[in-house]
């Protein structure tokens, strides 16, 4: 059974790995993060957890039972009550409800122990997917965005039904 752990400085391997395994599948709905990205990695990631520890983000991964990485699942711009979700989930584990799974209990956690009331996410009008996953959590469509410079719709879900 996947566990959702909030992300540590012993995860970097594994997420890098992830990162890199499913780098050309998550190209296909969302920006690719660029070569820069890999090579800069371990600086990527010691700045995610420095933000982490002044609450400015929170930040998960997903682990399988044999300790991979399956998915990121994260909260950033964190402030007043509110955060951002995104989220990424494993080619091999797509399509199988484990993100709209995990987002049902990230929600739990941002409103139980993280004080969170509101949480927005935005997608691409063709990412689909992301679209039935924020709908199957709660989420409702709020407006137009612009994520990665395409047309997409922002969505928010109140945590005081967090279910």
């Amino acid at each position: 059974m996947p566990e959702l752990q909030r992300l540590r400085a012993d995860h970097a391997d594994a997420v890098l790995a992830f990162e890199l395994a499913n780098r050309g599948y998550f190209a296909t709905f969302i920006s690719d993060r660029g070569d820069d990205f890999f090579r800069q990695f371990a600086d990527r990631h010691a700045e995610l957890l420095a933000e982490q520890e002044t609450g400015a983000g929170i930040f998960h991964v997903l682990v399988d039972d044999d300790g991979r990485v399956i998915g990121r699942f994260n909260l950033f711009n964190v402030a007043d009550g509110t955060a951002e979700l995104g989220y990424r989930v494993a080619q091999q584990v797509a399509g199988r409800g484990v993100a709209t799974d995990t987002v049902l209990d990230l929600c739990r956690l941002a409103a139980s122990q993280y004080g969170l009331r509101t949480i927005r996410a935005q997608t691409t009008h063709d990412n689909i997917a992301s679209q039935r996953v924020l709908a199957k959590a709660g989420f409702l469509p709020g407006g137009p965005a612009t994520p990665g410079g395409k047309p997409g719709t922002w969505y928010h879900r109140d945590l005081a039904v967090a279910g």
